[in-house]
């Protein structure tokens, strides 16, 4: 699980701090995996090959939603919908970590890397998460 701990502006004008947490179970990362023709692996190898930061970019906005959710107050429940990930959309929050991810490649890596559940980092590693975090597939914008 990830935990961030923003600060932003809200659209009253009032400076807030919260935290946001993100997490993927290794069921949805098998998922993802079994999601795209030749898994992720492959998915991300041709995006790579192709040059293309649209996809890149796609994918890992896909990964930044589907991971976002909600902790229980007693730690039982992550809790992801419909409802929790547009509120999370629509903070000024999203944008913050969207625009740190996608121009930062250390984030970005780091981010994914802590996301593979820590069965997955022992013996059933995923290669789909492995690709998705290396240099040639984070995202790397610059705005100019």
């Amino acid at each position: 699980m990830v935990k961030k701990t923003i600060t932003y502006t809200d659209y009253d004008g009032t400076e807030r701090t919260e935290d946001f947490y993100f997490n993927l179970s290794e069921a949805e990362i098998t998922e993802m995996q079994l999601s795209v023709e030749g898994g992720m692996r492959g998915y991300i190898e041709k995006i790579v090959a192709a040059k293309s930061q649209l996809e890149l970019v796609k994918l890992f906005k896909d990964i930044l939603l589907r991971s976002y959710g909600k902790k229980s107050l007693d730690g039982r429940l992550f809790v992801k919908n419909e409802a929790n990930t547009a509120e999370f959309v629509a903070s000024p929050a999203y944008s913050i970590i969207y625009m740190e991810l996608v121009t930062d490649t250390a984030a970005a890596t780091k981010f994914v890397n802590a996301l593979i559940p820590v069965s997955a980092n022992a013996q059933n590693r995923n290669p789909a998460m492995e690709m998705a975090a290396t240099q040639n597939a984070a995202p790397a914008l610059t705005l100019g």
